[in-house]
């Protein structure tokens, strides 16, 4: 018999926030590491994407912040989290503002291919909990926007991701800018050589809970290959697009994918691109169509494989093969999940 929210220890103006959403029992890794994480304990959480993480930690660090009591200043938060990609910042929030909420915390997200005024003042006017991509964190930290030495709960999510984009230099950076007794919980899917550096070097004594090691395609997926000759490779996709009323494709490249989106749109199905080439309006338009149904393919490149959550994806078509097999994995994680 799963435990209930209540039973893990969460306050109880979150599981109204909880409940109201619909969330009533903990996925096995939120019953897993909230225990430990409610306490103040350093928590490593190993689980795929979809396994329910985001709650699994925005629940304990804003549990912890309204339970210190401290308030926050002005350009200091009081919780972070780091997140490799725009879009799961994004999603991160939307997740995590209904709970800060309830405590009568403020959030913010800060993340590059924005202007960064809305985000300065945001940081001025004092936030509790800020949800951050390293770069452009880095870049309001060495303008003094920003600091983290009042920061009490740390929280790092796909950090294997984090390392395959190249960012563990910054986000070493940023975790030395934290004080060395502060609360920090790191969440991947696995455990490369980069990653256990950061869990040996920041985390003390840290609850190692692993729910799944994201070695495997959740769920039951079938997976096909189909050969078809270059002059009717876009003809098949076509047809696989249309015949689904959600499918996501992947390209190898940003301009492949903007193509691609064009040519099946031409073939009457309705598809919107997502690559990094994209404004952030673009990019949250394109991302709104395909989430709503307006849109029936999603035309990516690997970039959206990681923390991007759409439900129902009935199809994900490798249009072009990926480079290794961890990308196969992801990207084919969008639909059994």
């Amino acid at each position: 018999m799963s435990r209930s929210f209540a039973d893990l220890g969460v306050p109880s103006p979150l599981l109204t926030v909880l409940g109201d959403a619909g969330i009533v029992t903990p996925t096995p890794i939120q019953e897993a590491t909230l225990p430990d994480a409610l306490t103040g304990r350093d928590v490593l959480g190993r689980g795929r994407t979809g396994s329910g993480k985001t709650y699994a930690f925005c629940i304990p660090l804003v549990a912890r912040l309204a339970a210190s009591g401290r308030r926050s200043a002005k350009g200091a938060p009081r919780g972070l989290i780091l997140a490799p990609t725009r879009e799961l910042a994004r999603q991160i929030n939307e997740t995590l503002e209904p709970l800060a909420k309830a405590m009568g915390m403020r959030t913010t997200v800060i993340f590059g291919g924005v202007g960064q005024g809305r985000q300065v003042d945001a940081l001025s006017r004092g936030v509790d909990i800020v949800v951050a991509c390293p770069g452009r964190l880095e870049d309001l930290m060495g303008q003094k926007h920003c600091r983290l030495d009042k920061t009490e709960v740390t929280v790092l999510d796909e950090a294997d991701h984090m390392a395959d984009l190249g960012f563990l230099p910054g986000v070493t950076r940023i975790l030395s800018a934290t004080p060395s007794d502060a609360q920090r919980l790191l969440f991947s899917a696995t455990l490369d050589e980069g990653v256990s550096k950061l869990v040996n070097r920041f985390l003390v004594d840290p609850v190692d809970h692993a729910v799944d090691d994201g070695s495997a395609t959740p769920g039951p997926t079938a997976h096909h290959v189909m050969r078809v000759a270059s002059d009717d490779r876009v003809r098949a996709l076509a047809d696989l697009g249309g015949a689904h009323e959600r499918t996501v494709m992947f390209t190898r490249t940003k301009h492949g994918a903007k193509r691609l989106a064009k040519q099946l749109t031409g073939r009457g199905v309705a598809s919107v691109d997502l690559h990094g080439n994209l404004s952030q309006n673009a990019r949250v338009r394109n991302l709104d169509a395909f989430t709503s149904g307006e849109a029936t393919v999603l035309v990516a490149t690997d970039i959206a494989a990681r923390g991007i959550h759409v439900d129902d994806v009935e199809l994900v078509v490798h249009a072009d093969p990926p480079a290794e097999h961890k990308a196969y994995v992801h990207r084919s994680g969008r639909t059994a999940r």
